[in-house]
């Protein structure tokens, strides 16, 4: 019998549009999740993923640092929600980079940190700028990836899905050079499950102490903020007739005329003084997404261990830093939402005690007269649109304008609150301003502008509308009180001044330097109708700090 030879049929031929390399399958996670930029400094290891991004449709936004190109990715993901990607090459790179991760790590800002890396045979013998990345993020991330040959979407998609998860927080891939440049045939995403925003079964315990409540006080936090739990909040309140304390992270949940609203609390001794009274005649107090990492050493244990405390969180953490009877963990607006619906609450502070505790908390810090930053920030408030976002640097002007700024709406107010990084405003204010497309106020002492005035030059090549309001004293204000307050001699804290009136017009913005309240309501109006950024000199005396706040 004569057998005839078959021959194997020969593999299709893959055509180059059927391929993508390891950068593109990480694009296209970070896309698909929601990134419509990303930020960093591009270097040779990391080039293939720019153009990935690029492709993908994610912008690839270049920052004169590391650090403050992850500032502006968080300052996006506020005014927009697009997920934050910060891109930052071997060594250097990465190491300017390990502040604003510590930033989103204790501001709970769920950044995805790309970098990239040379692969692991080539790491044994080729040592320059080498060094192990992910043995240096892990403390500070929620997860470290490398990304390997045939994981690379996968190892995405699990980055912004932990990322995102529970608390939000950073995640860091390591991405080497050969995954992300080798060529792969396009496959399906893959699915990763995220858990759906829970609630405690049994809330009846907590529904019990509130509607025995006569005295009930609510102190809301960025948990709470990060679910847009706004309404769910008002409606609590409105169910129970409790009074709002905020965190600085949380003001402006509910807009700060509301007569509701007490103030924001936890770093300013004399808000504390103030409120304690409130906080000792509270029969309940509810905390409402509260994490206590923004607050001070004044708020361990800032309550006696008997008071009937329900602590409503996104995740539990082991911080000590109070008691509590009841913890509901899970969605905190819904659990908010849930608590609202049970038996009505008893006629609240009947003697009315958070009214006249919020007028002493308003006049505490009204403005004088004079000059100084209390006339800055209360100028900029009445000039500014409504709706305006600001951002703050560290120092003691934050301190003073986070009491006296009043918050609309959420994410008005952006700051380091957890980290407390000196730097941040200016880059916070150029991804809010990105993302928005409306003016963005930006308060920064004079050393920190000092810190970060090659961004300025980002903004010129934006031509993003940010209004850079300098407190201008020659030190660092807040650290020199410190060494007033504890008798020590002065030292370290004094700076020359810079002419930062000059400097912005030389970077293509437009300066002017201030000394009263006309030219600074001048100049804000005129700012506020103008395309470029512009950068106002307050010159102030620091002296005005002291007792300030």
């Amino acid at each position: 019998m004569r057998h005839e030879r078959i021959a194997a049929a020969e593999p299709a031929e893959t055509r180059p549009e059927d391929l993508a390399t390891g950068a593109d399958l990480v694009a296209a996670q970070l896309a698909a999740a929601g990134a419509t930029h990303a930020f960093g400094i591009p270097g040779g290891e990391v080039l293939a993923l720019v153009d990935a991004l690029e492709r993908a449709g994610i912008r690839f936004g270049l920052a004169r640092h590391e650090n403050a190109a992850g500032f502006m990715a968080e300052g996006l993901w506020h005014a927009t929600g697009a997920l934050p990607v910060l891109v930052a090459t071997l060594g250097p790179g990465v190491a300017n980079a390990v502040n604003v991760v510590a930033n989103a790590q204790q501001d709970r800002v769920p950044l995805v940190f790309v970098t990239g890396c040379v692969d692991q045979a080539l790491a044994e013998s080729y040592t320059h700028q080498v060094f192990d990345h992910q043995a240096v993020l892990r403390p500070l991330v929620k997860a470290s990836f490398q990304a390997a040959p045939g994981t690379e979407d996968l190892v995405a998609a699990k980055a912004v899905a932990l990322a995102r998860s529970g608390r939000p927080g950073p995640v860091h891939i390591d991405l080497p050079i050969s995954v992300a440049e080798a060529r792969t045939p396009r496959r399906a995403s893959p699915a990763i499950a995220t858990a759906a925003p829970s609630v405690p079964a049994d809330i009846g315990p907590a529904r019990a102490l509130i509607a025995g409540a006569e005295r009930p006080l609510v102190i809301a936090g960025l948990d709470l903020v990060d679910r847009d739990g706004g309404a769910a909040l008002d409606r609590f309140l409105a169910a129970t007739g409790a009074p709002l304390l905020t965190t600085y992270k949380a003001k402006g949940l509910l807009p700060e005329t509301d007569p509701r609203v007490i103030g924001a609390v936890g770093l300013s001794p004399r808000a504390d003084a103030i409120v304690r009274p409130l906080i000792e005649a509270a029969d309940l107090i509810v905390l409402a997404g509260y994490d206590p990492i923004e607050m001070r050493q004044g708020w361990r244990n800032p309550w006696p261990a008997d008071k009937p405390v329900i602590d409503i969180v996104a995740e539990p953490v082991q911080h000590g830093m109070h008691h509590s009877r009841l913890l509901l963990e899970g969605d905190v607006g819904t659990i908010l939402t849930r608590l609202s619906d049970g038996p009505a609450a008893k006629a609240a502070w009947p003697d009315r005690e958070p009214a006249a505790i919020r007028q002493a908390f308003r006049s505490a810090f009204a403005a004088p007269a004079s000059w100084g930053p209390h006339a800055v920030f209360e100028t900029l408030r009445r000039v500014a649109p409504a709706g305006t976002v600001a951002t703050a640097d560290s120092g003691a002007h934050r301190i003073l304008l986070s009491q006296m700024w009043d918050c609309d709406g959420p994410r008005r107010l952006l700051q380091s609150s957890g980290l407390c990084t000196m730097g941040c405003a200016l880059p916070l204010a150029t991804g809010a301003a990105l993302g928005s497309g409306r003016p963005v106020l930006c308060f920064v002492g004079d050393a920190g502008l000092e810190m970060v005035l090659g961004e300025l030059a980002t903004l010129r090549d934006l031509g993003l509308p940010v209004i850079v309001v300098a407190l201008v004293d020659r030190a660092l204000g807040l650290i020199a009180l410190k060494q007033h307050q504890l008798g020590l001699a002065r030292a370290g804290v004094d700076i020359g001044e810079t002419d930062f009136a000059a400097v912005a017009r030389a970077m293509g913005g437009h300066g002017a330097t201030i000394d009263d309240r006309a030219t600074l309501a001048r100049e804000a109006e005129a700012a506020f109708g103008r395309d470029g950024f512009t950068l106002l000199a307050c010159r102030i005396d620091a002296s005005r700090y002291e007792g300030a706040f």
